[in-house]
């Protein structure tokens, strides 16, 4: 019979999954998941994509578990006068594209949306075509896809995405959580990524 800490190993946030190797994307954790996220993933960094403070006992465990947390407060695409600004889906893709963050979790209040948005983004690119990068999409954020969401993935001028130093000096830290504007730099993408994007 296995043991309780066991069971607990295996419970994953809502709506987690794998996005490409050393990146998860999920819901907003529980007490309940810290264990899968420190005994499973063995998280190194989190991507919150919420502006709201985080909790105190998720922001002590993720300090007691070493874990370092990225925010970047996305507002959700909502008519008709919220628009998530793609300024700060570049700078979640800067984090997402530095290999020292892995593994790393990005996600939102239910890994719907937002999170959404920001794994659409990182498809196209990695060179996905339209139509499975809204597919992926709709998957997550079923039954409340949004067509605002999957007109900004097709939108999202990726060229936003420069090649200059991550962690720049304008990176700061406010209650344990880093605060960032910043692209990224190719002599730290992923392996993944390098093999699709043909870097040298």
């Amino acid at each position: 019979m296995a043991s309780s800490g066991t069971t607990a190993e295996f419970n994953p946030p809502i709506n987690f999954s794998m996005v490409a190797p050393g990146v998860y994307r999920s819901g907003f954790p529980e007490g309940d998941n810290f264990s899968f996220l420190e005994k499973k993933l063995k998280l190194k960094s989190v991507l919150l994509l919420v502006p709201e403070s985080i909790p105190d006992k998720l922001l002590a465990f993720y300090k007691q578990a070493g874990v370092k947390v990225f925010q970047i407060g996305v507002p959700g695409n909502k008519e008709p006068f919220v628009d998530i600004p793609s300024d700060k889906i570049a700078d979640a893709l800067s984090v997402i594209l530095n290999k020292n963050t892995h593994p790393i979790l990005l996600h939102c209040n239910k890994g719907k949306h937002r999170t959404g948005c920001l794994v659409g983004c990182l498809r196209k690119l990695q060179n996905w075509c339209h139509s499975s990068i809204c597919d992926e999409y709709r998957r997550f954020a079923a039954p409340k896809a949004r067509a605002l969401d999957q007109q900004f993935i097709e939108l999202f001028d990726i060229s936003l995405l420069t090649y200059e130093l991550l962690f720049p000096h304008d990176t700061i830290f406010l209650r344990d959580v880093c605060y960032i504007m910043c692209r990224y730099d190719k002599r730290h993408v992923p392996d993944w990524f390098e093999r699709e994007r043909g870097f040298s």
